[in-house]
């Protein structure tokens, strides 16, 4: 197997405890909120604390990684992160809790700065699609397999148990990071094919070169700091990003306590959204696949992530129709298809920041768009803790199923003009 597959492998295996360990916390939340006497709003200022340090981390982590390479910025934040994970089995109180899940957010958006930059330095346009979907599927697998997973460590004994297991995983990850991406290792150009003309086939473990300037419109004009904040592609990448991850981060923090809540389950059966985070799955996959295959087919290459997402900005209205299902089960297939469709929206999304941006500036920029995602997570959060008690959560449901579409027409608009 070619070594820059065994690395996107590796990222596949960060991502999966990315989201195992922050899926902790919801999955418990009925036990938690129980044991230290926390009521719905204190919940969402937790999330809350943990979206506030994640905001700060994808500002500034993307610049470290640009200059540290994804060995040493990856092997940093997953070290952080997880010891932080376990300091969360130690929380006694709201204060203590917030505290950990703070230093939680620190640590984990590193991850999702420093995947992007090394694929956009060790694949093609071509591949970058399947390569995001695969470690991007890690986070959806790791959502899959955490309600079960988590259940299962805290019934063992207390529910501080599953934050000192998953947060230990985390560190022996390290050992085979470090073992198969060598401090020497980097990027370097095929002799067997020539990006321009597409022609030959990379030998062995051989890379192809990073893309020609004009597979990245306007790539000179990406310059210092100031001119980032001036690209109005950068912008409307943020803001589509801000429209839309709500929904996800919904999905993670909330979809659980609402079976609670509104239709009856109980902690154990709320292992049942693991089928939610499988049709994730799906999506990761499948949504990096399809664009490469019409790209492959010749649709220019940001044309084919934008059909794509079309596509899925259609299927998201169907989140109205969560909260009017009349069972459990008709919730949860309505849930698949909303999630899996967001899924493969996201990857599309990311996908495209590395189709646009240099990869000396691709860490920094996809920090500064990828904050835009936490700042939306901030609000939903805010929002649904204070209105929940009052008006349930049917206005929530239908306030997020149409913020696809307009996220779709805003970058429509942007990348016609670039």
């Amino acid at each position: 197997m070619s070594l820059r597959w065994v690395l996107v492998g590796m990222l596949f295996l960060a991502s999966v405890l990315n989201y195992v360990d922050r899926q902790t916390l919801a999955i418990l939340a009925p036990t938690i909120q129980k044991d230290l006497g926390m009521t719905d709003p204190q919940y969402a200022a937790v999330n809350n604390f943990f979206l506030v340090a994640y905001t700060i981390s994808y500002l500034v982590s993307g610049r470290l990684t640009d200059k540290l390479g994804p060995r040493k910025a990856l092997s940093l934040y997953i070290s952080f992160w997880s010891v932080a994970n376990m300091l969360t089995g130690l929380a006694r109180s709201m204060a203590s809790l917030s505290a950990f899940r703070f230093l939680l957010g620190l640590g984990e958006a590193g991850n999702w700065t420093t995947a992007p930059k090394l694929v956009s330095e060790w694949f093609t346009a071509k591949e970058r699609g399947l390569a995001v979907g695969i470690y991007t599927l890690g986070a959806t697998i790791g959502a899959t397999i955490a309600p079960p997973l988590i259940l299962w460590l805290a019934s063992t004994g207390h529910w501080q148990n599953a934050f000192f297991a998953t947060g230990a995983a985390g560190l022996v990850w390290l050992v085979p990071w470090l073992l198969v991406y060598k401090s020497n290792l980097s990027p370097s150009p095929s002799p067997g094919r020539s990006y321009l003309t597409g022609k030959g086939e990379p030998e062995g473990d051989c890379l192809p070169p990073f893309p020609a300037k004009n597979e990245r419109p306007g790539e000179e004009g990406w310059g210092g700091e100031v001119a980032l904040w001036k690209q109005p592609v950068l912008w409307s990448l943020l803001l589509a990003r801000l429209l839309t991850d709500p929904l996800w981060y919904f999905i993670q923090s909330w979809l659980a306590k609402y079976l609670v809540a509104e239709r009856g389950l109980t902690q154990q059966q709320v292992s049942i959204t693991w089928v939610v985070f499988l049709a994730a799955d799906f999506g990761a996959l499948g949504g990096g696949w399809l664009s490469g295959v019409l790209i492959k087919r010749g649709m220019p290459t940001v044309a084919g992530r934008l059909r794509v997402m079309l596509l899925c900005a259609c299927l998201t209205p169907l989140t109205a129709l969560i909260v009017l299902a009349p069972t459990v089960n008709a919730a949860l297939a309505f849930a698949m298809v909303v999630t899996l469709a967001h899924m493969a929206w996201m990857i599309n999304g990311s996908t495209l920041v590395t189709d646009l941006v240099p990869k000396d500036k691709l860490a920094t920029v996809f920090g500064l768009v990828a904050a835009g995602s936490t700042l939306g997570g901030l609000l939903m959060n805010s929002l649904v803790g204070n209105t929940v008690g009052a008006f349930g959560y049917r206005p929530t449901f239908f306030a997020l199923s149409g913020l696809h579409l307009c996220a779709f027409a805003l970058l429509s608009v942007a990348l016609k003009k670039k």
